[in-house]
């Protein structure tokens, strides 16, 4: 391309660019839904942190600090909680490349016996599942999540599972990830 003054410029051909999900991780996604239910003061939902106990930390100057060696104090529970019309609320984040199911090896037994936990003190307990290549986000309750497990015939959730028990959260604006508005829906419920 010719610019004015003689100078020139190359433009490459790129490939075409997709803007599903804005790039974006489920976290994020997840994150910033949350920052805006808490701007418009609907829910008080976090991301809780990983509990890590630091060992060896490298000091050149205050403050460029870093860990340089760190472990895992005790295993996490899940991903986020909050309060939302009165009812505390406790979910794991998934995301997975596969288009055709979930493995069970991406949740790990003690979170799900946390999740039973919750629900059985009266919480709303689910996970949040991508399917990043399929761009399709779920939310599952725990007790549909428990229904699978009971019936132990596979080592992975098939997406039909999900079409067919869980709740399809679509993608919007504000906030990214709506799934209080499934939450809703269902808390007469719940």
């Amino acid at each position: 391309m010719n610019y004015p003054n003689g100078i020139k410029k190359d433009i490459k051909t790129s490939s075409f660019i997709s803007h599903k999900n804005r790039g974006m991780s489920l976290e994020a996604d997840l994150n910033i839904s949350n920052e805006y239910y808490r701007s418009i003061d609907k829910a008080y939902i976090y991301k809780k942190p990983t509990p890590i106990k630091v060992t060896k930390v490298d000091y050149p100057s205050r403050d460029k600090a870093t860990i340089k060696e760190a472990f895992y104090t005790i295993p996490s529970t899940t991903d986020y909680n909050g309060i939302y019309k009165g009812k505390y609320i406790d979910f794991e984040a998934k995301e997975t490349k596969s288009k055709t199911s979930f493995s069970l090896n991406n949740i790990h037994a003690h979170q799900i016996e946390h999740l039973k936990n919750i629900k059985r003190h009266g919480g709303i307990a689910f996970l949040i599942v991508r399917f990043t290549t399929l761009n399709q986000t779920y939310l599952l309750l725990i007790d549909d999540l428990l229904e699978f497990i009971d019936q132990k015939t596979r080592k992975s959730i098939p997406l039909d599972y999900f079409v067919n028990k869980a709740y399809l959260i679509k993608d919007s604006y504000e906030p990214r990830v709506d799934y209080l508005k499934t939450i809703d829906s269902l808390i007469g419920g719940i």
